[in-house]
């Protein structure tokens, strides 16, 4: 009698409880327009590659609205034939090695979706005997996992803007933004922004820059974030607590597809541990202009097919670990001699020749399934010759390619055959900023057929400008979903969704802090660097001797604190002499003087720095001059600066100014690492000849 009066109870205390306490998720997802669930695996976009026999399955449930999310909590997973494969609680799928077909479904109490898991011999290869086994997925079929085009039946058309706004937050009044503020949280969400660019002001720490990349997909709507950065090694490296890779002119003097994929993924791994998931990298510019300001080191080098292989090498390594690739600057900086930072520069060629030099390693990425492709704020007049007024001074100028229809799609979609994501560089570069009104080159640049504007200037401005172009017909909407169809599409081939329960930030920092310069990712660095050092000239100079007591001095002005700490930790008997104002004291002088041997390291970045009138050069010559002393040049960034000094008894080619490159530099020195390296550009003489050919690289 008690039970009963007891069950009573119970019933009629549930009967009181207020509904959202008696509701399963099931129905809490209702009220919120949940309208299916799907295995991410069967959406056409979703990358089935496996390795391995086993793997986990994720679902996504799919909303009345056409958004989707990353789902979790609450699911049912069944192996309806676990001889051939199980299946885990969490999704995760093992091969029992028992060949055939297992049907995998997912649940969540409403909805249900389904999987083939096949396991059965591999015919793609025509080994003679018994053929090998190998596990595969069999997606399947059905408007059901159309989820771009449901999403874009259903997005409003500021909600389709907003995915093709790729603003930065570097400041907010002032202040590095390195935490999540309001007021950005509230501009993610009222232009339902599609991604957001970082900076080395961003991501000081490996905590600090985890939660802030946590927050911003907190923020965002529906569709997640590209969260994306310029993370390229070398002299264009954004995280302060990251792995500083030595760079691609270092990789190109490797001549090694495997160091170029291995410091791309450890790049890739180290963007993916802190929930950055696009990088702007690899330059695939051909730097075959020693005159170039903007590049430089930051190529691979000035051989089409080199850099295409090792373009294409660095990528892998990148999207192994999940990361979007971005091949820029199409469709070519590498032959300039102007900053388009600062100015708007001009490429003269034709077609042909852009299809053998520039174009080419770009097309090798496109190839291999590159994931998005930069633009370039240059001319190019053979391949667009359309004139337009500058606002700057009313002058008639070129266009530039990034708002070129013909460049990129005649060119780029058209006749490459390039299917994936364009986004601009930076809107905010005076090529741009200069001679267009800001709405005015969003508008341009939408129309000319990129798919993200990148660091608009004001955004406010911009938004409503593009909403207004949208409405009035200036921009067909047609041109609109065009490009958010391939953003969503890169999203899902990233797997870059929504979650509805996303890693707990205290997880996420531990992994982070595991991964981010590792000791692991060190030595990669380590290998990179000193297989990338070359050994350009040596009269019979090097390696020196480390256990002697000569006296060595190392002279220079820009990072030779670095060079001098490296070369003392191989020789003690090192001076170090600062010539900040470019001329030596006569005490100075006199430590020259009595000096065995001098390294002096001279560092440049444009034509004027590497002049001979250049006051770090006349000193160079000044301490060649009026020393016995033999004398060991490094180019601490750019191989050309031999060309101020040819008469120098040795020179090294170090490529870049992080610490691995200046230890492998000294280590070369003493022939504690006996160099490998090969030029990756070619070193012009004064006369217009050849100082130094490409592949030049001499070893011990």
């Amino acid at each position: 009698m008690a039970g009963k009066w007891m069950l009573i109870f119970i019933l009629t205390i549930g009967m009181m409880l207020p509904s959202w306490l008696m509701g399963t998720k099931v129905e809490a997802a209702e009220a919120d327009g949940l309208s299916d669930i799907v295995i991410f695996e069967n959406v056409p976009q979703a990358d089935v590659t496996m390795e391995g026999n086993e793997f986990t399955l994720s679902a996504l449930n799919v909303y009345e609205d056409g958004h989707f999310t990353k789902v979790d909590e609450g699911l049912v997973w069944k192996s309806k034939n676990s001889n051939v494969a199980t299946v885990e609680d969490d999704g995760t799928v093992t091969f029992t090695g028992q060949p055939g077909r297992a049907w995998v479904t997912v649940s969540n109490g409403q909805f249900e979706d389904r999987i083939a898991l096949d396991y059965k011999p591999d015919r793609s290869t025509k080994k003679k005997g018994k053929p090998e086994f190998k596990p595969s997925i069999k997606k399947q079929d059905g408007d059901r996992y159309n989820l771009v085009q449901h999403a874009l039946e259903n997005m409003t058309m500021e909600e389709k803007v907003g995915q093709m706004l790729m603003p930065d937050f570097r400041k907010w009044e002032g202040e590095n933004v390195t935490k999540m503020l309001p007021e950005i949280e509230e501009m993610v969400q009222k232009y339902h922004l599609g991604g957001v660019i970082l900076f080395r002001e961003n991501v000081v720490q490996t905590e600090q820059t985890a939660k802030l990349v946590s927050d911003y997909q907190a923020a965002s709507e529906k569709y997640g974030l590209l969260m994306t950065i310029d993370q390229e090694g070398g002299i264009v490296t954004r995280l302060q607590s990251g792995t500083d890779m030595p760079g691609n002119m270092a990789l190109g003097a490797t001549r090694s597809e495997e160091i170029a994929e291995d410091v791309g993924s450890v790049i890739g791994a180290e963007l993916e541990s802190l929930g950055i998931n696009m990088n702007f990298a690899p330059v695939m510019d051909v730097n075959n202009n020693p005159d170039n300001p903007v590049i430089g080191v930051r190529s691979f080098g000035g051989n089409p097919e080199l850099v295409g292989k090792m373009g294409v090498a660095y990528t892998k390594g990148l999207q192994q670990h999940g990361v979007a690739a971005t091949a820029k600057h199409f469709p070519g900086h590498g032959d300039t001699a102007t900053d388009s930072h600062l100015g708007l520069p001009e490429v003269p060629y034709d077609l042909e020749r852009l299809k053998e030099v520039e174009l080419y390693p770009f097309q090798q990425a496109m190839d291999a399934g590159i994931d998005a492709i930069m633009t370039a704020h240059i001319t190019f007049p053979k391949i667009d010759d359309t004139k337009v007024i500058s606002q700057k001074d009313g002058t008639e100028i070129a266009l530039p390619a990034t708002l070129s229809k013909k460049v990129l799609t005649g060119l780029m979609r058209e006749e490459m055959n390039y299917e994936g994501v364009v986004v601009t560089d930076a809107l905010n570069m005076k090529a741009i900023a200069d001679h267009f009104g800001p709405v005015d080159a969003v508008i341009r640049a939408i129309n000319a057929g990129t798919d993200i504007a990148l660091m608009p200037v004001g955004l406010e401005e911009v938004a409503s400008g593009v909403y207004d172009a949208v409405e009035s017909g200036e921009i067909p909407m047609a041109t609109i979903e065009d490009s958010v169809e391939r953003i969503l599409t890169l999203k899902l081939n990233r797997g870059i969704i929504k979650e509805e329960t996303p890693q707990p930030i205290d997880e996420k920092i531990a992994e982070a802090e595991k991964v981010v310069g590792s000791e692991a990712h060190k030595a990669v660095e380590k290998e990179a660097a000193e297989r990338s050092i070359t050994l350009v000239k040596n009269d019979g100079v090097l390696p020196l001797d480390a256990s002697g007591d000569e006296k060595v001095v190392v002279i220079g002005d820009t990072f030779i604190g670095d060079l001098a700490d490296a070369v003392s930790d191989h020789h003690s008997n090192t001076t170090l002499i600062s010539s900040e104002n470019s001329a030596l004291t006569d005490e100075q002088r006199a430590v020259v003087s009595e000096a065995d041997k001098v390294i002096f390291g001279t560092y440049t970045y444009n034509v004027y720095s590497r002049s001979a009138n250049h006051p770090q050069m006349q000193l160079m010559q000044d301490v060649m001059a009026n020393t016995d002393a033999e004398v060991i040049g490094v180019g601490i960034r750019n191989p050309y600066d031999v060309m101020a000094y040819p008469g120098v008894d040795a020179y090294i080619a170090q490529y870049g100014f992080r610490d691995a490159s200046f230890e492998a530099t000294a280590a070369t020195i003493f022939g504690a690492n006996n160099p490998t390296g090969q030029l990756p550009v070619t070193i012009p003489g004064a006369d217009g000849g050849v100082l130094f050919e490409y592949g030049t690289g001499l070893s011990y």
